[in-house]
């Protein structure tokens, strides 16, 4: 950056000493009708202007680079951040935001790094250059340069901070329509299948259209500076003119020294016309910057460097004790009052409604979430004693909506252990009940996944996730209604497979088949629990799970 500015200040000494060149060249040379002098001078300037103009290209080449690094290094920084943040920090940002933050902030940034090294300073540093070097040549007639130059600073300014304000409403803005965008290609399957794309594409006229007014309007007012510089800088020019006649007349001013001034006014009208263009590009990337800036300042969670001997001490116990929870942007606790205890290599089933609170309690486990009040231990340690790489490690979680990666299948298994051996790969697979159809397909286990799985029904999709989470070789194994899309056969060899395996089994599920082998069933409704035992247990005790057991025994027949 330093090299580049340094070249941007060659070209700008070369702008600045070429009118005294000229000067010289009318009152040495073409005046006095001294050839030689003229052609020396000439001389002079097609050596600097050379010299200025390989200064540029090299100044082009530098600052090109510089900025595409800088945008490199900072979409990297953000994407580092953003994988540090807390499901808590997570949930103040919305997704389209921060796929905006990494596209076209970025982008704006980096377009005013490189106009900053090319010709962002040079503009101002010319205007100023020009009215000093103005004095110095002909202070008489360059005050009536400067006449205007007042009214020009407020003018922008007011101009930019108007502009600052409208364009990082335009952000927020492209934000909305980027997560309408995101939420109908997500949905499109539906669309498509009730005929709603009509309907789809006048609301997306709606969000569009305020993106478009301000834009315009925006447009409109940094448009609105080059008349206002053009009429003030031309005034300014027909001043100089109309006085310096009179003083040549006089014999008060050379012919020289009228063109030198006249060349710098030039100049200067030349670096007022690129503050219009400068003010859209950093108005526009002062918005996107402290959007940027928010993210990078934002604390990420604190991960310490993980103990060996961790997991060698664990016994794969759970417990909640008294345990209170809400989201941190919620007013209402979506767990109250819940303790139980989960030995080790239980298989512990947890049922309920929708909202009943099973997913908040189960992302309280590998400390997605703090607790509002009450604890939770793993082995009889509070997690919140844990170092949190540890303890995930030793946790394998399948979330309620199943999620995969583009590439391979392989690739997606191996995304739970990246240095894990084929071997293992299809050991997972084979416990996880999805080995024998990954075998089916043309390429095996390097078979393609499409987007988010496009290409694969969703039970092999959610024993996908199961066999990436069994790849950890994990101590506590949680899935969240994982096996919904799973028939009874195909379910039921899953779980006597994961019954032979060292580890505690935490499972949210809504079918009766599944919790009667359960050594625990603990029934949620409305946060609370309700019933905590055995299937025989429950069905003597709980009215609830009664319901539910013959419900489904009735839809079952």
């Amino acid at each position: 950056m330093l090299f580049a500015l340094l070249l941007m200040l060659s070209e700008l000494f070369v702008d600045m000493y070429a009118p005294i060149l000229m000067k010289n060249i009318i009152d040495n040379g073409i005046l006095q009708n001294d050839t030689r002098y003229i052609q020396t001078y000439l001389l002079i300037m097609l050596g600097i202007s050379l010299a200025a103009f390989f200064a540029g290209v090299l100044n082009s080449f530098i600052s090109s680079h510089v900025c595409h690094m800088f945008s490199y290094d900072l979409r990297n920084a953000i994407f580092r951040r953003i994988q540090g943040f807390s499901l808590e920090t997570l949930g103040r940002f919305k997704t389209s935001s921060l796929i905006t933050r990494l596209t076209s902030d970025i982008i704006a940034n980096e377009m005013v790094l490189f106009m900053s090294l090319r010709i962002m300073l040079k503009a101002p540093l010319s205007v100023v250059g020009s009215i000093i070097m103005s004095f110095i040549v002909a202070p008489e007639i360059a005050l009536y340069l400067v006449i205007g130059t007042p009214l020009l600073a407020v003018f922008l300014f007011i101009t930019a901070r108007s502009g600052m304000k409208l364009f990082l409403r335009i952000q927020k803005r492209t934000d909305h329509l980027n997560r309408f965008v995101q939420q109908n290609l997500e949905g499109v399957r539906l669309i498509k299948s009730t005929l709603n794309g009509p309907y789809e594409a006048e609301r997306f006229d709606e969000v569009a259209t305020p993106i478009r007014q301000d834009t315009v309007y925006a447009l409109r007012l940094m448009e609105s500076i080059m008349p206002v510089l053009l009429i003030i800088m031309n005034l300014s020019m027909l001043l100089v003119i109309w006085f310096g006649s009179d003083l040549i007349q006089s014999d008060s001013l050379e012919v020289g020294s009228l063109v030198a001034v006249i060349n710098y006014a030039l100049r200067m009208q030349g670096g007022f016309s690129m503050f219009a263009f400068i003010i859209i590009a950093f108005s526009r990337a002062k918005a996107s910057a402290d959007r940027i800036s928010e993210v990078l300042t934002t604390p990420e969670d604190e991960i310490q460097v993980a103990d060996d001997n961790a997991a060698e001490k664990l016994n794969n116990t759970v417990e909640f004790k008294h345990v209170y929870f809400k989201y941190p942007s919620a007013q209402n606790y979506v767990l109250q009052d819940i303790s139980f205890k989960v030995k080790g290599g239980e298989k512990f089933v947890i049922m309920g409604q929708t909202g009943a609170g099973k997913s908040a309690l189960l992302s309280l486990i590998p400390k997605m979430y703090e607790t509002s009040s009450g604890e939770v231990l793993i082995n009889g340690q509070n997690v919140r004693d844990w170092d949190i790489r540890t303890l995930r490690e030793w946790i394998g979680y399948v979330p309620q909506k199943t999620t995969l990666f583009t590439g391979s299948i392989i690739d997606n298994v191996r995304w739970g252990d990246s240095e894990a051996s084929a071997e293992e790969v299809f050991r997972a697979a084979q416990i996880a009940q999805i080995h024998d159809s990954i075998m089916n397909f043309d390429d095996a286990y390097s078979t393609k996944v499409g987007q988010q799985g496009v290409n694969l029904s969703g039970g092999q999709k959610q024993r996908l996730a199961i066999a990436r989470a069994l790849i950890k070789k994990p101590g506590i194994l949680i899935l969240d209604d994982s096996t919904s899309a799973l028939d009874i056969h195909t379910e039921g060899r899953l779980f006597d497979a994961l019954k032979n395996l060292d580890m505690t089994r935490i499972i949210v599920t809504q079918k009766i088949h599944t919790a009667k082998t359960a050594d625990q069933i603990l029934l949620l409704d409305q946060g609370r629990i309700v019933a905590l035992g055995t299937h025989e247990e429950l069905m003597n005790s709980s009215p609830l799970y009664q319901d539910i057991a013959r419900s489904q025994e009735e839809t079952h027949d």
